[in-house]
């Protein structure tokens, strides 16, 4: 503009610019340090959020202000990636009807307590929908994916395999063990809905009374006299506890009847229910 014959102040009041502006020159960037330490903390500590991070800088004795370390935080792009929770496919819901023979269907859910000492007591309930027994009741302090399969495995080798395996949608049962297991054999799993206990009622309702009748009458020393009285109450279910659902019948006797005849049931009673 010079060139132009025009002053500086006047080629700026042109352009619409303040003299200071032209003249600015940007300082040296006085967080460099700060920067290197927000960026070091993450990468050691991968899931440090901006608050933690600001709590490790005034531990370390940098007496910083929050907003500045929320303002450099988000500079360096340092936000958390939150995780999401893991959904599980919608299974189609399946009428809840009683099985007409044994081991056509299992029902499986988890019955938690304690032993004396604290720890927790993991009991792994099955029922078998058509005969109403109480197909085993598995306490152990620890349950995964595999040790669940080889439960199982020692199960169906006395008992033989069931045709399907309802249950809930617990880690366990939807784990890659559990697919693979029940892959091999044959064997359908049958998911209920989120949240729908009732679409499980056969077993909810035994988890019920094993904890009326057995758990909470009971205090357990150790996971051996756990296991020791949790079976003899089972056998005690199974063989000697009639129900008013079968005509008076235990469900044992109800399983030697229902293999014997399509239906031996009294009049009376009402085995579409539990």
């Amino acid at each position: 503009m010079q060139t132009k014959g025009l002053s500086e102040r006047r080629g700026l009041q042109i352009v619409r610019m303040s003299a200071s502006a032209l003249r600015y020159r940007p300082r040296p960037d006085r967080n460099g340090l700060l920067r290197a330490r927000i960026v070091a903390l993450p990468q050691r500590h991968r899931r440090y959020g901006v608050g933690m991070i600001h709590l490790k800088l005034r531990q370390a004795g940098e007496l910083i202000n929050y907003k500045r370390v929320e303002r450099l935080y988000g500079l360096e792009k340092l936000h958390i990636r939150r995780r999401r929770r893991k959904k599980i496919p919608v299974a189609d819901r399946q009428p809840l009807i009683r099985p007409a023979r044994a081991n056509e269907v299992w029902s499986m859910d988890f019955v938690f307590d304690r032993i004396a000492s604290g720890r927790t007591l993991k009991c792994l309930a099955i029922v078998d929908d058509a005969t109403h027994e109480a197909v085993a009741v598995v306490p152990e302090h620890t349950i995964g994916g595999d040790h669940l399969t080889r439960i199982l495995d020692g199960i169906c080798s006395q008992r033989g395999k069931p045709a399907v395996i309802r249950t809930d949608n617990g880690p366990e049962f939807t784990g890659k063990a559990m697919l693979t297991w029940a892959h091999r054999h044959g064997i359908a799993l049958r998911l209920i809905e989120p949240g729908k206990p009732n679409q499980n009622a056969y077993v909810e309702s035994f988890n019920g009374r094993l904890r009326d009748e057995c758990l909470n009458e009971h205090w357990f020393t150790s996971l051996h006299h756990a296991r020791a009285v949790i079976e003899t109450w089972r056998r005690e279910y199974n063989e000697e506890r009639p129900k008013k659902s079968l005509g008076g019948l235990t469900p044992t006797q109800y399983a030697k009847q229902l293999a014997a005849r399509p239906i031996t049931i009294p009049e009376n009673s009402n085995a579409l229910r539990y």
